[in-house]
């Protein structure tokens, strides 16, 4: 068994709260695993990588991206009825090389078209393509008409949403993608309205965990979020509209919260001339409603869990998902609190904390390196960083 040994680094592995100076881990250079870790003085192995007392952190968990979207704005964006498979999946191959390099080892996919998201997994899996890993959701459930409509499966009673809840499962889904309200993106909708049912998003919920899968809910309304709570989701995304009773919900039913910062931002702040007037009047709308949320979410001690929305207008591939540590610290969470979300907490609502989030024994070496203590300054992770997937460095 060949090994690496990594050395003269400050550790952030996902379980403590500092960073630990001179620290080491070694890896099992065939199956990327961790096999020590330690302080000090290190054990022997067939190579060394000295890290320069730079900064290291489990690579970044990004629970919420659209990978078939187009931000480049040269193809076919998501849902268009020109879009291909073949294009599609060019578009997911270059999404996916972006968030590599940028520090993303693993994401979870909630919406692409012709399920290229299952796809691509099953070749990451299998060795066959450098990716992140993926947790993929294949195509949304929404409501006739509703958010998203376009390329989901359209459902408009419980026995629907089981069958179409099925069908996922059956086509390779690690979760289930549910439409709990309306939205920002599309015209004729709110982010108020009330969409899937409680009895539909529960039979849906029902039938993800019977298969061992996960399952969220797209909740930016108050009533919308409390019915996906209800319904049993294990993770709500936006949650721009919090009130008491919604958090003590989130608290007792141990539901994570993915905030989504940069996707309201992109379009607030990044849209004027880019995107339609509707887009930016609804953005601008409930920015500070949304900040206030998971800012209240946070000193709450809500699960939260890191995605952007990655797709969405003005909201790209490339160095979004640190862009979002950002504005989730302005936002209110502690540094620590972000670090978790975008590495160990995310790992847990994939449930593949079992072999990633944290840099421990018998877990893969996803990992990045970074000048300085993000834990000081959380800008530090959108500056330039070296990046490992399985203790292989991507160049």
């Amino acid at each position: 068994m060949a090994k690496t040994l990594y050395r003269h680094f400050s550790l952030f592995d996902g379980t403590t709260d500092h960073f630990e100076p001179d620290a080491f881990f070694v890896v099992d250079d065939e199956t990327g695993k961790i096999v020590e870790t330690g302080s000090g003085v290190a054990s022997a192995a067939d190579r060394t990588v000295d890290l320069g007392n730079k900064f290291v952190m489990p690579g970044l968990i990004n629970a919420h991206t659209h990978i078939t979207s187009d931000v480049s704005g040269r193809l076919e964006p998501l849902g268009s009825p020109k879009l291909t498979p073949i294009i599609a999946t060019k578009i997911a191959l270059d999404n996916l090389k972006d968030l590599l390099k940028h520090g993303v080892t693993y994401i979870r996919d909630v919406g692409a078209d012709f399920d290229v998201d299952i796809e691509l997994s099953k070749l990451e899996k299998g060795g066959h393509i450098l990716s992140p890993g993926i947790c993929a959701s294949g195509r949304p459930l929404a409501m006739t008409g509703g958010h998203f409509c376009t390329i989901s499966y359209e459902v408009d009673s419980p026995d629907e949403a089981r069958k179409a809840a099925r069908k996922a499962l059956k086509n390779g889904a690690d979760n289930i993608k549910l439409m709990a309200t309306g939205g920002v993106s599309f015209g004729g909708e709110s982010p108020d309205d009330v969409q899937l049912t409680e009895e539909e998003m529960r039979v849906a919920v029902l039938e993800a965990h019977h298969k061992g899968r996960t399952a969220n809910a797209h909740a930016q309304g108050t009533e919308g979020i409390k019915n996906a709570i209800r319904a049993g989701v294990d993770s709500v995304e936006h949650a721009f509209y919090l009130d008491d009773e919604a958090i003590q919900m989130f608290l007792e039913k141990g539901t994570f919260i993915v905030p989504t910062l940069i996707a309201v931002y992109g379009i607030s702040d990044r849209g004027e001339g880019q995107v339609p007037d509707f887009m930016l009047d609804i953005a601008r709308d409930v920015k500070k409603a949304h900040i206030e949320s998971i800012s209240r979410a946070a000193k709450a001690g809500i699960k939260l869990a890191m995605g952007t929305d990655a797709g969405t207008p003005n909201n790209d591939f490339k160095n979004d998902s640190a862009f979002e540590l950002q504005l989730m610290v302005e936002a209110g969470c502690t540094p620590l609190q972000t670090l978790e979300a975008a590495t160990v907490n995310g790992a847990r609502l994939l449930k593949i904390d079992h072999e990633y989030g944290s840099l421990e024994t018998e877990k893969f070496a996803d990992f990045i390196v970074v000048d300085e203590n993000p834990l000081h300054d959380i800008k530090t992770v959108q500056r330039e960083k070296r990046v490992f997937k399985k203790g292989k460095e991507i160049i």
